[in-house]
Order: structure tokens, then C-alpha cells, then sequence
């Protein structure tokens, strides 16, 4: 590719604003502007003096997100940078930021992501051996509905209205972060079912990431300092702790912990021996409040909401509902779901006790039906008897 200077670049870009000036927020260029997206990509790695790198097209499946990127990466790498051809045109077509602008920030990303690029282990050859590959087995729960397109081309389980999926820890292949979602595909070349995979990874999921529950004024604790903690008032004694963080040691997608068989007992036994109330803070982390009677599911359904609204970055939201765990009937459910069951299960103990007093209120009037019935008979045989003497 020719040297493409400076100025080329400028007027580059500003054929290009002018070219997109009143298209931009038409839908039905995007296709236009992605190619020629592109292009400027590929001209601003040259007028970096970065030749030997390569762009691919290609649609992007993540937890809570789709999108239309270009996979950057050295030639012959096997690692490249993702960035976001859907970012960049809604940038350009909303935000109204010139394109050169918008393709200089997104390169100058990529470089630094290329410079810091992880270097793939021999070990990559292992991912096609799930012998190997079961044991990085861990995973992840998202949200059903916000995932359904992911959903349809990976190996799942539904556990409410939320979804497992399965990923392969490979940071000693790749680097320290690194996983790899498990698809359809995969599962094919693998020769094993869905069923097999949830097994082996109920299994090795907890040696991998192991559950973590600590109170909430402990977890503050540790961000804040006791000092401050305790200058703030929230140095709370741990018999008195309200909410609990549930999540791994690292603390990255640990709502996946919902998944693991022993969790319920764990969280029950933590919070006391009891029932307990579920709270989605993010697909990192999960919220344990006792059913105790101190909180009730509208407003913690109403707290989810909001923090969901405020605070969680949309990436990383896991849903807005409220679940509940029964320590007692160990069935785990959403809270509305919850509050049918015990509304039916007073009913039915209502009419219960409604049919014994029934009951109890015929048998007591037989009873003194028969007591009646006994006492004439009684009756009866004395006039006779007395009837018999004077004969």
C-alpha cells in the first residue's frame, strides 16, 4: 500500500464527512459507511508506518451484546483486537464526531491492545482436545432475554429466566483473563452432548473458581479501609450483617456460582441457616439478603431496578428480578414465583383447617345425635322393663 500522508489523510476524511454528511443517520448507509470505515482503518495504520497488520470483518457475539466489527491483528498472528464498526457509526451518525477523528481514537486503541497482545502458548493446540479442555471447564450465568441470539448458537441451561453458559479458562494458553465460550460448533467437534459438558463442569468449575460469600461491611472494608468504615458509621459486627457478596476470588463473572450444586447450602448456612433472597448485582457478583422479615421482595425488586438503571454498566447487567432460595422445600425461584407458592400455600392450609372444623363440627353433632338416640333407647327399655314387673 502507497505512503499516505498527513494532509492525504485530512482530505481523506473530509471527502468522506462530506460524502456522509446527510446520510449519516440513515440506517440504510451503514453498509457504505462500514466500507468505507474500513478503508480509512487500513490508511491510518499506514500513516502510523504500521504495515503488517490485517482487517477482517466479522459479527462479534458477547454476553449482552451483538455487534459488526473489524478483527484487527498482525499478519500470520493468531490473536487480534476487536473494535466496534457499531460504536463508530452510531459515534459518526449521533454523536456527529468527524470520522477522522472517530477512526485516529479506535487505531490508537488497537496499537496499544496489538503492543500488549498476549503471546499464545504451544498449549493452543489443546483446545481441540476436550480431555484437556474439560478440566478449564468453568461458567457463567446471563440473562435469557437479553442473550437469546448468543443463546442459539451455544450449549446452554436455563435455570429461570436466566441462562448458563460454559467457557474455557485459558489464561495458560492465552494470558490471565483469558476464556473462550463454548458453542454449538465446539460441542460438535467434540462428540459430546450438552448433558456431558454441564457435568464436567458442575465439577471442575468449583476448583477453578471457588465461591466466596463475605458479609457486605467486610467486602467495604477491604475497599475503604476500617478507619473509614468505621468514621462513616458502617462498621457493622458480622452477627448483625444484612447482605452478603457472593462471588469468585477474582471476582469476574461470579454470578456463575448460582450454577454450582452445593451454592444454596453454602449461602443458606452463611446467612444463618435460612431462606434467602437472591439479588443480580451484575454477572460478576450476587447479592444474599435473609428472609427474615427485615426486607420485603417489592423493594428489594425495586432497589434492583434502580441500581441496574444508575450504576451498572449495560455490559454487565444480569437481569432485574429478584430471586429467592426456600432453605426449607430447597427449591430456588423467582421471588414472584415465591410469594405465589406461600399465598397458595396458606390457602390451602386455610381450607384445610376450614375442612377440619367442618369435620369436627359433624362429627360433634352425630355425636350428640347418637347420644340422643342412646338416651331414649335407655328410655325406652326402663318402661318396658317396669311395664314387664307389673305383668
Amino acid at each position: 500500500m502507497d505512503n499516505f500522508t498527513t494532509t492525504d489523510m485530512e482530505n481523506y476524511a473530509k471527502k468522506m464527512d462530506e460524502k456522509f454528511a446527510d446520510k449519516a443517520a440513515d440506517k440504510a448507509d451503514y453498509q457504505e459507511f462500514k466500507d468505507n470505515f474500513k478503508d480509512l482503518v487500513e490508511k491510518t495504520f499506514e500513516d502510523k508506518g504500521i504495515h503488517d497488520v490485517e482487517v477482517e470483518n466479522r459479527l462479534v457475539d458477547k454476553v449482552n451484546e451483538t455487534y459488526d466489527a473489524f478483527t484487527i491483528k498482525h499478519t500470520g498472528s493468531d490473536v487480534g483486537v476487536n473494535i466496534s464498526v457499531t460504536e463508530a457509526y452510531r459515534a459518526y451518525a449521533t454523536d456527529e464526531a468527524d470520522i477522522n477523528t472517530i477512526a485516529n481514537a479506535m487505531v490508537n486503541r488497537t496499537v496499544e491492545a496489538l503492543l500488549n497482545a498476549p503471546v499464545i502458548s504451544e498449549g493452543i493446540n489443546d483446545i481441540q482436545n476436550y480431555d484437556v479442555m474439560k478440566n478449564k471447564l468453568v461458567m457463567e450465568v446471563v440473562s435469557a432475554e437479553t442473550n437469546a441470539e448468543l443463546l442459539a448458537t451455544v450449549p446452554h441451561k436455563d435455570i429461570e429466566d436466566m441462562a448458563v453458559v460454559y467457557r474455557f479458562d485459558v489464561k495458560d494458553i492465552v494470558g490471565e483473563g483469558a476464556t473462550v465460550i463454548v458453542t454449538n460448533k465446539m460441542l460438535d467437534n467434540y462428540g459430546i452432548t450438552p448433558e456431558q459438558l454441564h457435568a464436567d463442569a458442575v465439577k471442575n468449575a468449583p476448583e477453578i473458581r471457588p465461591i466466596v460469600i463475605q458479609g457486605m461491611a467486610e467486602v467495604l472494608a477491604k475497599q475503604m479501609g476500617v478507619e473509614d468504615m468505621e468514621m462513616l458509621g458502617l462498621n457493622i459486627p458480622p452477627e448483625q450483617e444484612q447482605i452478603f457478596v457472593a462471588s469468585v476470588p477474582d471476582n469476574v463473572h461470579g454470578a456463575g456460582i448460582l450454577a454450582y450444586e452445593d451454592f444454596m447450602d453454602k449461602a443458606s448456612e452463611r446467612v444463618g441457616n435460612q431462606s434467602f433472597f437472591i439479588l443480580p448485582s451484575s454477572i460478576h457478583e450476587l447479592l444474599i439478603v435473609p428472609d427474615n422479615g427485615m426486607m420485603d421482595l417489592h423493594s428489594l425488586e425495586q432497589m434492583v431496578r434502580e441500581v441496574n438503571a444508575t450504576t451498572v454498566d449495560p455490559s454487565e447487567k444480569l437481569t432485574d428480578n429478584v430471586y429467592h432460595y426456600d432453605a426449607k422445600d430447597k427449591i430456588f425461584e423467582l421471588g414472584g414465583k415465591f410469594v405465589e407458592r406461600q399465598e397458595a400455600k396458606e390457602k390451602a392450609s386455610v381450607k384445610e383447617a376450614g375442612e377440619k372444623k367442618s369435620l369436627l363440627g359433624e362429627l360433634k353433632a352425630a355425636k350428640e345425635e347418637a347420644s340422643k338416640h342412646s338416651e331414649k333407647d335407655v328410655i325406652d327399655k326402663g318402661v318396658k322393663s317396669k311395664g314387664d314387673v307389673a305383668i
